[in-house]
Formats: C-alpha cells, sequence, structure tokens
C-alpha cells in the first residue's frame, strides 16, 4: 500500500474513532431547552439558573380504628421558586389509585377498591374553593383565582378524609389493628424545569417524584396504639409510659438491640399513655415525602447504629412485627449491618437520615426512612428484600429522582447496591447466583422481544417485563459495568461527584452522564449510547482461535465486562479479564492477545453475572 493510502486509512480511523468517542446523546426537545436556558449544565451539575419548588407542610392526620377512615387538617406554604407564572394548581393524592375509575394496569378485587379520597374544605390564602375530588384521578386541578407570581408564595388548607383499602398492597390495612398509611395526604405536585406540573396519572406501577419539603405532622392515634413513622419523634413522653419512653430515647444511643415492648406488655395495655387518643408528633425536613404505621399489638425492636464517623452521628434503627413475623425477628441487626456498609462501603454517603424503620405489612416497598416488607418465611432472602429497600434511601430519597419517569434511575442503583452487600453479607458466588437468579436470567430468556427497549424509554412507556427489565437488571448490569470499566476508586469517585451534584434536587438521565462524565475526566458518551439507548442484550461468541489471540464477535451489542479463561495444552489455565473498554473502538468485534504463548487446548469466555443469551457458542475447543 502507498505511504499516502496508508495516511488516508489512518487520518479515517481516527475521524471515525473520534467522533465514535465523543458522540452526542439523543436528547428529547424538552431536555434540550432546559440547558439551553441554564437550569442544567454540560458539566452535570445544576445550571446557573436551576431551581425547584418548596413546601412546608403542618399536618394533623387521625386514624380511626374502628371506621378504618383517614382524616387530617393540613396547611402548605407552598414556594413558587420559578420564573413562571403558575395560574393553575396541580394537586396530587396517589390514594385514588383505589377510586374503581384510576388507571392502572391490571385487575384488582372488590377489597382494593375504595371511594377515594374526599376534601371538605380548600383554601388558598383568602380564597375559599368548593372543590369535588369525586373526579380526581390521582392528579386533580384546581383553577386558582389568583395567580400564584414568580418567586411568591401561598398558603393552602385542606381539610379531607378518605378510606383505608381493606387489601392492604403498599399501604392500607395489614390487620384488622394494623394499618400501613403511606400516600395519606393530598399535595403539590411537582413543577419543574423541564416539564412543568407533572400530570402524569400515579398508577399501580409508578413510584415517587416528589419535591423536597419540611414536614411537621402528629398522628391522633387510639389507646394503646403505637405510631411508627417518618421523621423524629418529638414527644415520647406525652404518648408512653415512662419505662417505654426511657428504653426508646437509651436506644438512640447504644448498639445494643432492646425489646422496646414485647407481645405480653402490649396484650397488658402499659405500653402507651392510656388517653383514649393519644397524638404522636414527628418532624422531618428536606425530604421527598412521609408515612407512618400504627398498630396495637406489633412487637417494637431498636437500637441504633454509628453512621458518619467523622461527626459521630448515629441514625436509630427500629422494627415492628407482629409475632408471626419470623424474618423481622432479626431486622434490626440486618438494619444495623446495611446502613454501616451503605455509609462506608457502596455508595459510601453517610446515612443521610436520623432512623430506619422495617415494617411488617405486604408491599416490599420504599417510604422516606421506613420500609414495608413482607414476611417470606425465608430470612435470608427477607434480608436482601429489605437491603434492596433501605438502598433506596439514596435513590430516590437522597437524590430526587423522577421515578415516574425514569424508574432506572432509582431501581437499578438499589439492584446494584443490594448485590453489593449480599456479596459482603453471604459471599460472592451466593450474591452472583441470586443475582442472576433473580435479576437477570428472566430478561436473559426473554431476550430482544418486541418488549425489550432502550433503557432510556421513559418507564410509563413501557409495561410488563420491559419495564422490570429496563428499571431493575439491565440497568443494575449498566451500572456494574461501568463500575468494572472505571474501577472501584474512579468509579467511586464520579457516582459521588454525581450524588454531591444532586442531593436535594431532580437529577435526569443526562445530568447523569454528564456528571460522570466530567468526574471520571473520560467521555463516555460510546458507553452510555450503547447501554442506554439501544435495545442491545448480551450474547458474545468465540469466532476463532489462533496464533494465541482469540478472536470474539459481540452478537447483542452490549459492552460487557468478561473473562477468557485459557486451558493450556499442559492443562494449566489462565484468566485474562477484559474490561467494557474493550469494545470501545469497535462494539461489533475484539481480539484478545495472550501474553502466555504455549499450545492451547481450551478457550472459555465467561461474562459472570453479565449471562450470556447463547452460552453454547462461548467455547473453543482445539481439533
Amino acid at each position: 500500500m502507498k505511504k499516502k493510502s496508508i495516511q488516508f486509512v489512518l487520518i479515517t480511523f481516527l475521524f471515525i474513532a473520534q467522533n465514535s468517542f465523543s458522540q452526542e446523546l439523543y436528547m428529547p426537545r424538552n431536555i434540550k431547552e432546559a440547558y439551553a436556558k441554564g437550569t442544567r449544565s454540560t458539566d452535570g451539575k445544576p445550571g446557573k439558573n436551576y431551581w425547584q419548588n418548596h413546601g412546608k407542610y403542618a399536618m394533623e392526620i387521625a386514624v380511626d380504628s374502628k371506621t378504618k377512615l383517614v382524616s387530617g387538617t393540613e396547611t402548605i406554604v407552598y414556594e413558587n421558586n420559578s420564573n413562571d407564572t403558575l395560574r393553575n394548581l396541580v394537586i396530587r393524592f396517589v390514594n385514588n389509585l383505589h377510586k374503581p375509575s384510576a388507571p392502572r394496569s391490571g385487575n384488582v378485587s372488590e377489597d382494593f377498591l375504595s371511594a377515594g379520597l374526599t376534601i371538605t374544605s380548600l383554601k388558598i390564602n383568602d380564597d375559599v374553593y368548593k372543590e369535588d375530588a369525586k373526579n380526581w384521578g390521582t392528579v386533580g386541578n384546581v383553577k386558582m383565582n389568583k395567580p400564584l407570581l414568580p418567586h411568591s408564595k401561598i398558603t393552602i388548607n385542606i381539610d379531607w378524609n378518605y378510606p383505608l383499602s381493606k387489601e392492604s398492597g403498599r399501604e392500607g390495612q395489614i390487620d384488622e389493628t394494623t394499618f400501613f398509611v403511606a400516600y395519606s395526604y393530598p399535595r403539590v405536585s411537582v413543577f419543574d424545569d423541564y416539564n412543568g406540573w407533572d400530570r402524569l396519572p400515579h398508577t399501580d406501577r409508578q413510584e415517587f417524584y416528589n419535591d423536597f419539603n419540611d414536614y411537621t405532622f402528629s398522628v391522633k392515634a387510639p389507646k394503646n396504639y403505637v405510631v411508627y413513622a417518618t421523621g423524629d419523634l418529638l414527644n415520647p413522653d406525652e404518648v408512653l409510659q415512662p419505662e417505654f419512653s426511657a428504653r426508646l430515647k437509651k436506644s438512640y444511643t447504644t448498639d445494643e438491640i432492646l425489646h422496646i415492648a414485647n407481645e405480653k406488655e402490649l396484650k397488658a395495655g402499659i405500653v402507651t399513655k392510656q388517653n383514649e387518643w393519644n397524638v404522636w408528633k414527628f418532624e422531618a425536613k428536606n425530604i421527598s415525602d412521609v408515612c407512618f404505621g400504627l398498630s396495637d399489638h406489633y412487637l417494637w425492636d431498636a437500637s441504633s447504629v454509628l453512621v458518619d464517623k467523622k461527626t459521630n452521628r448515629r441514625a436509630s434503627v427500629q422494627a415492628a412485627y407482629d409475632i408471626k413475623g419470623t424474618d423481622f425477628v432479626n431486622s434490626v441487626k440486618n438494619n444495623q449491618y446495611a446502613l454501616d456498609f451503605f455509609s462506608n462501603n457502596w455508595p459510601g454517603v453517610p446515612y443521610p437520615f436520623s432512623k430506619m424503620t422495617a415494617f411488617q405489612g405486604f408491599a416490599d416497598m420504599e417510604y422516606p426512612m421506613m420500609c414495608n416488607d413482607s414476611q417470606m418465611g425465608d430470612p435470608v432472602f427477607a434480608q436482601l428484600v429489605q437491603d434492596h429497600e433501605v438502598a433506596h434511601t439514596y435513590f430516590p430519597f437522597y437524590m430526587g429522582i423522577n421515578e415516574t419517569r425514569y424508574a432506572f434511575m432509582d431501581e437499578g442503583w438499589a439492584t446494584t447496591f443490594e448485590y453489593l452487600i449480599g456479596i459482603a453479607e453471604h459471599g460472592k458466588e451466593a450474591a452472583d447466583k441470586f443475582y442472576k437468579d433473580f435479576r437477570v436470567k428472566g430478561y436473559i430468556n426473554d431476550r430482544s422481544t418486541e418488549e425489550d427497549q432502550p433503557i432510556i424509554s421513559m418507564s410509563t412507556q413501557v409495561s410488563g417485563a420491559g419495564y422490570g427489565n429496563n428499571s431493575y437488571g439491565k440497568a443494575s448490569l449498566s451500572y456494574l459495568a461501568l463500575k468494572d470499566l472505571l474501577g472501584d476508586e474512579l468509579f467511586k469517585k464520579s457516582l459521588h461527584a454525581y450524588m454531591d451534584n444532586w442531593n436535594g434536587k431532580h437529577p435526569i438521565p443526562w445530568d447523569y452522564f454528564n456528571s460522570i462524565n466530567t468526574a471520571s475526566g473520560k467521555n463516555l458518551n460510546w458507553f452510555f449510547n450503547n447501554w442506554f439507548f439501544t435495545n442491545n442484550y448480551i450474547d458474545l461468541s468465540i469466532k476463532s482461535v489462533s496464533n494465541n489471540t482469540v478472536s470474539l464477535e459481540n452478537l447483542g451489542g452490549f459492552a460487557i465486562p468478561f473473562d477468557v479463561i485459557i486451558t493450556y495444552a499442559d492443562n494449566t489455565t489462565e484468566t485474562v479479564h477484559q474490561t467494557p473498554a474493550v469494545w470501545q473502538t469497535n462494539q461489533k468485534d475484539a481480539v484478545v492477545a495472550l501474553k502466555n504463548k504455549k499450545q492451547i487446548k481450551q478457550v472459555r469466555v465467561d461474562g459472570g453475572i453479565f449471562m450470556d443469551a447463547t452460552p453454547g457458542n462461548n467455547t473453543w475447543m482445539a481439533k
């Protein structure tokens, strides 16, 4: 080949390679507009014009154990920090999901259905509104008499009630005298910089997207009922008998697991103050939601754990469960371990809240400072589920993820942390097996069907296995592939930069991509495009082995890490690890050079938890 031809080929290759490394990621028009307005920045940080709205909620809530009615009086001071004039007030009430007319992804029983929200009084500043919530779905609209101007506030007063559903799921009646009360109050929906009012209806699949607000609230509960809630209990001496208040206070400062109230004490009616009603007062600031559970017979355990070694800050760890809830006997011990692990290992950010309570219910669902988990009869699996729910503390409660649109931004991370803590708890072999069986195998066995859409697809636009694959397994695999690509030190540095940028704010996927690019010092758009914007899957194949090189074809397309395991003619073995960087310049073909020049008997490619769709073509044997 002539010299000029060689130069031309090299220049062409470099041009193609450069453009593939620095390719722009697809971005919807509304997201582009947010970056153009300066509310978000291409360096991954909130832009100079970033804003978000804020509410101060003061609520008095009562639960009638006989009628199963929850009622509340609520005052919201809502602050419009945007440059927009708001003429409508969008109210979200997720529990209207129980109304017969609500949108759902499947069938429900009659016990799931209820009448939904009733508003008995609504006042905005000095104006009284006669709003009939009977026609509301999970999102209602109030046209205000006077617009809310930019950088100004309004005061909203609402009196409301709704019935607890008989069939408990994420909330409702657990048994005749145990209730989990979540999504229990009308709240102002999010008004953000890239979509305006969040009017997407809440279905039985979608989860959180809330502003970070300040809450002071009370729960009026009958005598002998203990209330467990998000936030700090402000008045233990007013609702608990002295001995039990003292036990609770002691639990805040010790590693010892204390039985705050046992079955005998609860049955004897000596735990709470013997008023007909007790008012339990709580406070939580800069948090995206609050919820609570109550029972007259649940056992109550508590302790605490050091979560921030620099400040010596401790977090309370509590558990509330039925006498038959064998999975929950070790909940406090397990969550002490989980909070310590998450604070000091992965993600390695001190647990940000003052408390974590495991409450026995049916949902296997996370809430700020609480998880509502079911009795499974398998303590190991129960611990892994609880680890997953507690991991959600960081995504979406530390980071204000829009789970409704982008569930992979929180479920994928919780699945990743669930796997990483599982290695520490049960060893890598057991953690790998669980992860493959529970998180990957279904996706691999259902590869490239019509429902297998790019991860970036809005979560409201995929359903069934498509939703599950994108939100959990595929997303988690992308994060673990990035960890392998960057190495633990740089990966953690980049993850912390992303979390520091968006703690207490509302990141979207492009903020994650940009944060990682900036913090790592690498343009990883090729990697993000490969994992998030394609319908690739996992399938490698050995094409050939010659001259101590192994040629591979990436049939599925995903940029995964893998091991090349070589068995030589003398029966010695060697393992060569390849990070996803092997696919950077060519995402379809790769050549792995072996340093050892001995005669090869067998070559096997193993992706580990990155399970191959057709493992039959992952082994080569010498003839």
